[in-house]
């Protein structure tokens, strides 16, 4: 069994207050929710604080953005205004990544997502974010692709443009500088 994450006491107790100082910074992301709930939620699960940590680390600014509705977990999402600058230029997928013959990025959104131990966003997580302010306006993320799309080559992200969020299609293989992922964790 491989050995849970954990963070330094210090880089813990660093992140714990960041993420309480956005908790309380926006309150409509997170109605009915304490603060104290969350934390000693975070507090019992060492390796969903490693992974907030890289969600932080790679630009994502984490904030809880509700609760699932049949598990009681709590849900964190990539809050950025654009898609975290840490997590750009990556095809979509590990198979992705190895077709490419040249000019290979650095690494995939799916690989990536889960050396921190997170999610990709589906597109119905992506828009239900969107409710919460307007995200993406001059970037887009990959969002989890169904497999009937990725058996023939393809990924989906999104984007919000002209006050609407928009889902597209691409080839797995490819990657720019304004498009990366948005995660999610839930804890």
């Amino acid at each position: 069994m491989p050995k849970k994450k954990t963070l330094p006491d210090t880089q813990r107790e660093a992140l714990l207050a960041t993420l309480q100082a956005r908790f309380t910074q926006n309150p409509a992301r997170h109605e009915n929710l304490e603060w104290a709930a969350v934390r000693g939620r975070l507090e019992t699960q060492p390796d969903k604080l490693a992974a907030l940590f890289a969600m932080e680390q790679t630009g994502g600014e984490p904030d809880v953005t509700g609760l699932e509705p049949y598990t009681g977990e709590v849900v964190f999402a990539d809050c950025a205004a654009e898609t975290p600058a840490g997590r750009r230029s990556l095809c979509y997928d590990t198979e992705a990544l190895n077709a490419r013959k040249a000019n290979k990025p650095q690494n995939s959104a799916v690989a990536m997502a889960a050396e921190m131990g997170v999610e990709l966003m589906t597109e119905a997580a992506y828009r239900d974010l969107q409710q919460l302010g307007a995200f993406d306006e001059k970037t887009s993320s990959w969002v989890l692709t169904p497999p009937e799309v990725r058996q023939r080559g393809g990924a989906l992200f999104c984007d919000r443009r002209y006050g609407q969020v928009f889902t597209y299609h691409n080839g797995a293989d490819s990657y720019y500088a304004a498009r990366g992922f948005r995660a999610i964790l839930r804890v």
